[in-house]
C-alpha cells in the first residue's frame, strides 16, 4: 500500500511492504498455555524422517526433565499419535478449550487424528481450512505450563508454514532432510523462508544417512557419502546430526514406542539444542 494511503493496520492488508511489521500476525496462545520455547521441526520434501525426529526430540527433551508438547500441525499426514501409541479421540475438552492428550511420560500432543472418530479417515481440506485448524491447535488448546513445543510440520513451504511461522512466536526451527542430490536446493528452499520470516535456523538433521554394518560397525552409505556437513557450512547452519537407518528403531515407531528408543539415538538430535 502507498505510503500516503497507508493506514498501517496489517491485519487487514495484503501487500509484503517494507513496513510491515511480522509481529503483526502472532496470535495469543490459550490462556491456559504458558510456553517458554516454540521449535518448529521442517522439512523441503516428505518422507525424510520429519515426526521421527520431533519425536526424538520432544523424547530426550523430556527425559532431561523438561515439560514438553507436541503440536501435529501436519494435518493431512498426522503420524505422532500412531508414534506414541496413542490412539482413538483421546482429545478432551473444556468450556476453557481443549485439553491434549499425553504419552506415558508426559509428553502433551494435539493431532486431528485424536479429534476423529476413525484415525484412517482422510482429511479432504483445503489449504487455508487446514492452516486454521494448525492455528486453532494454538489459540484453543490448553497446553499449561511448558519449557518446549515442538512443532511438527508438513513438508514443503506452503499455508501451514507461513502460519506457523506467522502465527506462533517460533523461535527457531530444526531442517530435516536425506542424503540425495537434491538436497542442498531443499534446504536452501527452508532455509531463505526462515530468513524471510526472521526465523533461526537452529540445525540439520540428516536422516537416513548410513547402515552400521552388524558384524563390523563400518558405516554404509545406501544414498551416498553424506553430504550434511557441506550442505550446513554452505548456508550457516551451525549445528548438524545425522541418524542412521535403525530397523529397532522403526519397529518402535510402529509399535507406538518411541520413548523406549536408546539413549545413544535420542542423544543425536538432543545435542542440536
Amino acid at each position: 500500500m502507498p505510503a500516503d494511503t497507508c493506514n498501517h493496520d496489517c491485519s487487514g492488508c495484503g501487500e509484503n511492504c517494507a513496513s510491515r511489521d511480522p509481529k503483526s500476525f502472532l496470535a495469543a496462545p490459550n490462556k491456559g498455555a504458558h510456553i517458554k520455547k516454540v521449535i518448529g521441526v521442517v522439512s523441503g520434501k516428505g518422507g525424510v524422517g520429519k515426526s521421527l525426529v520431533t519425536s526424538l526430540l520432544a523424547t530426550e527433551a523430556a527425559r532431561k526433565g523438561q515439560k514438553v508438547g507436541i503440536l501435529d500441525a501436519d494435518i493431512t499426514g498426522p503420524s505422532i499419535p500412531h508414534i506414541f501409541g496413542i490412539e482413538g479421540q483421546t482429545v478432551t475438552g473444556s468450556d476453557d478449550g481443549l485439553i491434549p492428550a499425553s504419552t506415558k511420560t508426559g509428553i502433551k500432543v494435539m493431532s486431528i487424528n485424536l479429534l476423529l472418530p476413525d484415525s484412517e479417515e482422510p482429511v479432504i481440506w483445503r489449504g487455508p481450512v487446514i492452516a486454521g485448524a494448525v492455528k486453532q491447535f494454538w489459540t484453543d488448546v490448553i497446553w499449561g505450563d511448558l519449557d518446549v513445543l515442538y512443532v511438527d510440520m508438513p513438508p514443503g513451504t506452503g499455508d501451514v508454514p507461513l502460519t506457523v511461522f506467522q502465527s506462533l512466536p517460533v523461535d527457531g526451527i530444526i531442517i530435516v532432510t536425506s542424503p540425495q542430490d537434491l538436497v542442498s536446493m531443499i534446504v536452501g528452499k527452508a532455509v531463505r523462508m526462515a530468513e524471510t520470516m526472521n526465523i533461526p535456523v537452529l540445525g540439520l538433521v540428516e536422516n537416513m544417512s548410513y547402515v552400521e554394518c552388524p558384524d563390523c560397525g563400518k558405516k554404509i552409505y545406501l544414498f551416498g557419502k553424506s553430504g550434511a556437513s557441506e550442505v550446513a557450512e554452505k548456508y550457516k547452519i551451525s549445528n548438524t546430526a545425522t541418524l542412521p537407518v535403525l530397523p529397532a528403531l522403526a519397529s518402535l515407531c510402529d509399535g507406538g514406542k518411541i520413548e523406549d528408543a536408546d539413549a545413544s539415538v535420542t542423544d543425536l538430535v538432543g545435542g542440536l539444542l
